[in-house]
């Protein structure tokens, strides 16, 4: 498998952290090299949560430099456009078009830009961009918890890895009681993900 860089962000409580474990684990588990890092932040008040994944053969560091991310998974779409230096020329931008507006817009300092201006954002580096629903793809499997197995099943297309391993990391990771949920998640995101010819 070629080297890839990822990053995957969102806010506190969405799920960041656990879907890029995953990332790694799946990668490891496929004979790669891996290294991961996090940045938290105010995580748990609904702050940006960042993750460094980097996949290949040989990999030493695990912080992505600037124009250096292949593919960005973001769980909100200001956080997409926050890192958007980071994209490589060429990048794939795969984004839930989903607001949760942090604290300087819901006092009114500052304004939450719109869908088309957060898309110009990203075109400024993307080769591809997917805006997808997952949100609401994940509220009407009943659990808007499982809005990260989604991404994970969009961002699973990009890479090069059986889906039986991903589905064996899920049931490792993630409680019996809410497991099969996570699956339908994931699953969905790859449906929904090939409609949108992510991929």
């Amino acid at each position: 498998m070629n080297n890839v860089d990822m990053l995957v962000t969102g806010v506190g409580g969405q799920g960041v952290i656990l879907a890029s474990d995953m990332i790694g684990e799946v990668a490891l588990a496929a004979g790669c090299d891996v290294k991961k890092t996090d940045t938290l932040g105010m995580a748990q008040r609904g702050g940006s949560v960042i993750s460094n994944v980097r996949i290949g053969q040989k990999v030493w560091s695990p912080l992505i430099r600037e124009s250096g991310v292949d593919i960005l998974v973001a769980f909100e779409k200001l956080e997409a456009a926050r890192w958007v230096d980071y994209l490589r020329p060429g990048a794939v931008a795969i984004v839930n078009n989903h607001a949760l507006p942090p604290l300087s817009v819901n006092l009114g300092d500052e304004r939450y830009p719109n869908d088309e201006e957060i898309a110009g954002i990203l075109r400024q580096r993307a080769g591809r961009i997917y805006f997808i629903n997952g949100t609401e793809s994940a509220k009407k499997l009943g659990n808007v918890r499982t809005l990260n197995m989604y991404m994970l099943g969009c961002a699973s297309l990009l890479l090069a890895f059986d889906v039986q391993m991903w589905k064996d990391c899920m049931s490792r990771r993630i409680r019996s009681n809410v497991l099969q949920v996570n699956i339908a998640a994931f699953d969905l995101g790859r449906k929904e993900g090939l409609d949108v010819h992510i991929g």
